[in-house]
């Protein structure tokens, strides 16, 4: 843990030097999101700002006594003030949301009827478009998540507090936590499912956290080409694990 946030008590200079020494820290974050989320590059100013105001209630609301590194809480509160902005702009229109399920419903119905995975071909057929537009549907979905809020229990918010989470945050595995047994073992077997492609962009950029260009350096694909992968690959799991839930 940082020394200067030792005490929990700071005069207002030392509060204003600890959040001008991580301001770095939060256009990072901000960045990571970006190549992560369809945020125009004309935003990103205005969400380091957004950041800047989490990071601030970060220090005043960290308390040293919860045994959670300072870094871990205001992550956590740095990421959620730009994630409230982008829903309070609406930043994933309805539109585009209706892409998304309108994918995933294409490649759960083929699935089933295949037996397997199903080809980009197949799946652009199905849906009655040319492969030039399904990869433009990909691109338009480039921000889907494998989970949302409405995947957790039920309960958990009741049975687990902030405190707890931010702790499992630095000690245990956070998608195990949120996960039971099943689904998380049906998460495993839907990820050895993927196409070998799929396969490595997930890995090149969850477990080796590459940025989606650098992903495609590594394969030797366009960055707009990962992207598509990408959100194929999640869009994917989604229909698999859907009957673990």
């Amino acid at each position: 843990m940082s020394a200067e946030i030792r005490g929990l008590a700071m005069d207002k200079k030392s509060r204003d030097e600890l959040i001008v020494k991580y301001c770095p820290f939060v256009k990072n974050i901000v960045l990571r999101m970006a190549a992560k989320f369809p945020i125009d590059r004309a935003d990103i100013d205005d969400l380091v700002n957004v950041g800047i105001i989490g990071l601030m209630g970060a220090v005043e609301k960290y308390d040293a006594k919860r045994n959670v590194q300072f870094e871990t809480f205001a992550y956590l509160r740095i990421k959620g003030a730009v994630l409230d902005e982008l829903r309070q702009r609406d930043w994933a229109p309805r539109s585009a949301r209706s892409k998304d399920s309108h994918i995933e419903k294409a490649l759960s119905e083929l699935q089933k009827e295949l037996g397997r995975q199903p080809e980009e071909e197949e799946i652009a057929g199905y849906m009655g478009v040319s492969i030039e537009e399904y990869h433009e549907l990909l691109g338009d979905a480039r921000g889907v998540s494998l989970l949302s809020a409405e995947d957790l229990p039920p309960d958990y918010l009741e049975k687990h507090s902030s405190a707890e989470a931010l702790e499992s945050l630095q000690n245990d595995n956070p998608l195990r936590n949120l996960l039971g047994g099943e689904l998380m073992a049906g998460l495993k077997k839907s990820i050895d499912a993927l196409p070998e492609k799929e396969r490595l962009v997930l890995s090149l950029y969850y477990y080796e956290e590459l940025t989606m260009k650098e992903v495609g350096r590594v394969m030797e694909l366009t960055e707009s080409r990962v992207c598509q992968l990408h959100a194929q690959a999640v869009l994917r799991l989604r229909s698999l694990v859907k009957d673990y839930r």
